[in-house]
This record gives structure tokens, C-alpha cells and sequence, in this order.
């Protein structure tokens, strides 16, 4: 029998968009509605002269073992030329509990800094001055005690919160759809955001107070074309959350951002951050009635795709972290972290961020993509496909529409079901070989690779066990009964400009309330979230 064409093969992108083999000008729309850079819809990126004016914050993910131990990893990435931070915050944080709680066990430190109370958070940013750095923290359930503490360790510093910048990721809907780190139910999360929107929009105007993140939907198996989707229906569903707190549009649209992964189908991303940009323009303007030219902005962070990192072969994750850095740059980013090689093992070495930094330096300073504005702008292949992208999305959110808006349709299992079933089809294809996995189902080695691994000290945990128990100690116990009163006072009420939740925490944790005791509170407000799906 003959071999097939090779020509006559059907190619798609990760998503599933058929790929036809040579693109031409008649696939493509009249330039004029694709735009200039710094020009609605912002197809090209949101300014007139991207990275010839200024490029990317470079921001690395960091966090792990004390306070102490992620200041220094913040100070040493600082000294290697980093221009932003990003903190990682352990599982016990990220899920409320103090580190002596029992489900806290075995896990601080682990996988990010632990911080349950306000001495904590002093450490962790000790002589760094905030009001001269953006700081970025990946924290949602307990979003609104983290930027507390962090207020007031600026207050100590002397810089008021109007001035403070930086972004709190705080998307609590995407825990429901993939990242599944919550604490109570969907709707009383909201109202969380909700009074934090209203808070941070009167008290700290260039604060990002939402990151909404498309990162955790496609880390959880989703396809680009889902993570656009479901990452702006739920920018979507927090508009309306301020806009029913009786906010104007735009008083607040301007500090909402984005976090986006970028994948291996190279141009599929390049794509996609056009896409959205696109997609949210004509969101804020023509949904919402937008008039201010920043709200339409779609600002994002992006991140290279940790699930694409294999255990084997673990140098060949520093060419696919490259290609995926390469694709965020020419899609438009605004800040970016680069995942290092090691990642898979553990967390990163300072051999390996440091070589993750330079990879960002290298395609910032070497390769000549930062000198000339959107390069890729006019290619009939990616304006074809961004176009595609674009439809696809939009179809996904008229269903969410439809279902009655983005809450309904996470309480329904809808984003999730569709994610679950892009993982499976994903997985089964490169079972099967046909989605090909340098080191895992081609080219395969004989040997196991063997790297450096950063190894967390057990006696991390017992220190922050003793720090938490002595804290408590030193506190007045009246002023601590009084925070606590205050915040369940504020998550009772239902005003979030008179009951506001936001400003009852920042006085809890002044009084000495600790991350666990918050959260306990709120535990017992509005009792905790059981994920339908296993009830």
C-alpha cells in the first residue's frame, strides 16, 4: 500500500482548529478593522509603542519555606535584574489554616512561604520598600487578609495605600472551575470580591484588585480557546459584581488583569492574547458602556505552561519555556514569568530561575523581537487565526449567557465538564501517539535524568509552628476578640460600602487576628464549600 501524502494530512491547533497548509490575503479581514497598536481594539497590543517604550516586567514566581527564606529568594532575583515580584503562598495559607492546624501538617513551606499573621508578612518583605516596587500575590480564598497584612507593613514603612501598586490575584471563580483551593461557597465568595472591589477602588486607585486568571483553566486541562473563554466570562461576571455594588464602570474596570498560560502550539498563543484583547475591547465598550479608553484595556500577566514540563528530560523544558516565552512576547504581554526546568521535581533552584531569568533577558535584549511593535501584525496565518480564536470563544460565552451568566453556569458544572473532557482527549492522544512528547512517547532515554533538587527543611514546618503559638501569646486578647467581632459583624451585613469586609480585616489583623482565626470566621458565617461533583 502506498504512504499517504504528507501534504494531504489534516493539521489542527491544540484546540482542535483545523490548519489549512498556506494562508493568503483573502483569509484575512480588512486591516482597518484589525487596527494599530495603542488603538481600539487593541488587536496589536494596548500601546502605540509596546517594548520600544518599555519592556515586560519581568516578574518570577517565588515563595517557599519562611518568610525569611522566600526575602532572600525575592532580594537575590532582584539583584539578577528582576523588575517585579511574585509571591507564592503555601498550601495552609492558601486554603486558611494556621501551620499548627492539623490539616495543615506536612505541608508548610511546601509549596510556597507560609504566612498566617501580620509578623509574618513583615518578614517576608523586609527592606524592600513597597511604595518603589509592584508586588504581585497569588492568593484567592483569603485574598482579602493577605492584602490586609500587606497594607499595613506599608503603613509601617510609611507609604499609604494610594500609593501602593502591584496585583492580588483574588479570582475565586476560577477555584471553582479548576484550581479547587476554596473555603466557602461561590456566592458568599463574591460578595467578598465584591466589598474588596469597592474598597480598593476608594482607598487604592492603582492597585490591581482582580487578576483574572486563565492560568489554573488551562494548567487543569483546558483548550486555549476554553482559557479565553472562561477566563473572560468570569472578567464578565466581576463587572457585574461591581456594577451591582453600584460602582461606575469606570471607576473600577481599569484595575482589573489578566494572567493567561501560554502553551506549546506556538502561534495558538500568539493568537490568543490578540484574541483577547480584541474580545475584551469590544466587551467593557459595547456590553458595558465603557467610556474611559482604559477600561477596555486588556492587561495581562502570563505565565509558561507548568503542565508542559515533563520529569523526563527536564533540560528540554528550558527550549519549551523559550518557545512558550517567545509566543507571550510577540502575543503582547505585559508582565511575565518563565517556569524553570526543575520544576517538576521540585521547587526551582537558584541555578534554574536564575537561567529561567535570563531566558527573558536574552529574548528581551538579544533577539530583536522588543524593536519593532507587534511584528507578527498582518500575517495571514495568525490574523486568520486570532479571527478564529476569537469566534470560537465567543460561542463559549453565549452559552454562559444563555445558562443566565458565569455564577450559574460554574454552580451547573458547565466550564468544568468541558474542561474534563479536553484533559481526557488530550491525554488519550498522546497515549496513542498522536500528540507527540519529546522524552515521554518519542525519543525516550534509556537512563533516568538526574538534576539538583531544592529540598524543604522539616524543621521549616516546626518553626513556624513555634512563631504562630508565640504570636498568639504576645497579643492582647481583648483587642483580638474585638477584630474578630468586627469581621463577623462585616461578613453578617450586606452594604459593602457601611458592612465593608475589606476594612472590618485590615483592623482584625491590626488587632493581632491570625490568617486561621479569619478564616474560621468566615467559615462559620457562611459555612463551608463541598464540591458537587463529589457530594
Amino acid at each position: 500500500m502506498a504512504e499517504r501524502n504528507p501534504a494531504s494530512r489534516v493539521f489542527a491547533t491544540l484546540s482542535g482548529l483545523p490548519l489549512q497548509p498556506v494562508y493568503r490575503p483573502q483569509d484575512v479581514r480588512p486591516y482597518e478593522e484589525i487596527g494599530d497598536p495603542g488603538q481600539f481594539p487593541y488587536t496589536r497590543g494596548i500601546h502605540e509603542t509596546m517594548y520600544r517604550g518599555k519592556l515586560w516586567t519581568m516578574r518570577m514566581f517565588a515563595g517557599f519555606g519562611t518568610p525569611e527564606d522566600t526575602n532572600a529568594r525575592f532580594h537575590f532575583l532582584l539583584e539578577q535584574g528582576q523588575t517585579g515580584l511574585s509571591t507564592a503562598f503555601d498550601m495552609p495559607t492558601l486554603m486558611g489554616y494556621d501551620p499548627d492546624h492539623p490539616r495543615a501538617l506536612g505541608e508548610v513551606g511546601r509549596e510556597g512561604v507560609s504566612v498566617a499573621c501580620l509578623d509574618d508578612m513583615r518578614r517576608l518583605f523586609r527592606g524592600i520598600p513597597l511604595g518603589e516596587v509592584t508586588t504581585s500575590m497569588t492568593i484567592n480564598a483569603p485574598a482579602v487578609y493577605l492584602l490586609s497584612a500587606y497594607v499595613l507593613v506599608a503603613e509601617e514603612q510609611g507609604v499609604s495605600p494610594d500609593r501602593l501598586r502591584g496585583t492580588l490575584q483574588n479570582d475565586i471563580l476560577k477555584e471553582y472551575i479548576a484550581q479547587k483551593e476554596w473555603i466557602v461557597p461561590i456566592r458568599p465568595a463574591m460578595r467578598i470580591i465584591r466589598d474588596m472591589l469597592v474598597y480598593c477602588t476608594q482607598h487604592m486607585p492603582q492597585w490591581n484588585t482582580v487578576s483574572i486568571s486563565g492560568y489554573h483553566i488551562r494548567e487543569a486541562g483546558a483548550t486555549a480557546v476554553q482559557e479565553l473563554a472562561f477566563t473572560l466570562a468570569d472578567g464578565i461576571g466581576y463587572v457585574q459584581l461591581g456594577l451591582e455594588a453600584g460602582l461606575p464602570v469606570d471607576a473600577f474596570a481599569g484595575r482589573l488583569s489578566f494572567f493567561f498560560d501560554v502553551h506549546n502550539d506556538f502561534f495558538e498563543e500568539i493568537a490568543k492574547f490578540r484574541a483577547a484583547r480584541r474580545l475584551w475591547a469590544h466587551i467593557m465598550r459595547d456590553r458595558f458602556g465603557a467610556k474611559n479608553p482604559r477600561s477596555w484595556l486588556l492587561r495581562t500577566h502570563a505565565q509558561t505552561a507548568g503542565v508542559s514540563l515533563t520529569a523526563q528530560q527536564p533540560l528540554n523544558n528550558v527550549v519549551r519555556t523559550t518557545l512558550q516565552a517567545l509566543a507571550a512576547v510577540l502575543g503582547g504581554t505585559q508582565s511575565l514569568h518563565t517556569n524553570s526546568y526543575d520544576e517538576t521535581y521540585a521547587l526551582p533552584t537558584e541555578e534554574a530561575v536564575t537561567l529561567a531569568l535570563r531566558t527573558q533577558q536574552i529574548i528581551a535584549e538579544e533577539s530583536g523581537v522588543a524593536q519593532v511593535v507587534d511584528p507578527l501584525g498582518g500575517s495571514y496565518f495568525v490574523e486568520n487565526l486570532t479571527e478564529r480564536m476569537e469566534e470560537a470563544a465567543l460561542a463559549y460565552i453565549r452559552k454562559i449567557d444563555e445558562m443566565g451568566g458565569i455564577v450559574r453556569a460554574v454552580e451547573e458544572g458547565y466550564p468544568q465538564r468541558e474542561i474534563s473532557a479536553s484533559a481526557y482527549a488530550f491525554q488519550q492522544a498522546v497515549d496513542r501517539g498522536e500528540r507527540v512528547i519529546i522524552g515521554v512517547n518519542r525519543y525516550r532515554s534509556r537512563e533516568p535524568d538526574r538534576i539538583p533538587t531544592l529540598k524543604i527543611d522539616p524543621a521549616v514546618e516546626r518553626e513556624q509552628v513555634s512563631r504562630i503559638r508565640a504570636f498568639r501569646q504576645s497579643r492582647d486578647p481583648e483587642a483580638v476578640r474585638a477584630g474578630l467581632e468586627g469581621v463577623r459583624h462585616a461578613a453578617r451585613g450586606d452594604d459593602p460600602h457601611r458592612d465593608n469586609l475589606m476594612a472590618a480585616t485590615i483592623e482584625a489583623v491590626r488587632r493581632g487576628v491570625t490568617l486561621g482565626e479569619f478564616c474560621d470566621v468566615l467559615r462559620e458565617v457562611f459555612g463551608e464549600h463541598r464540591d458537587p461533583a463529589y457530594l
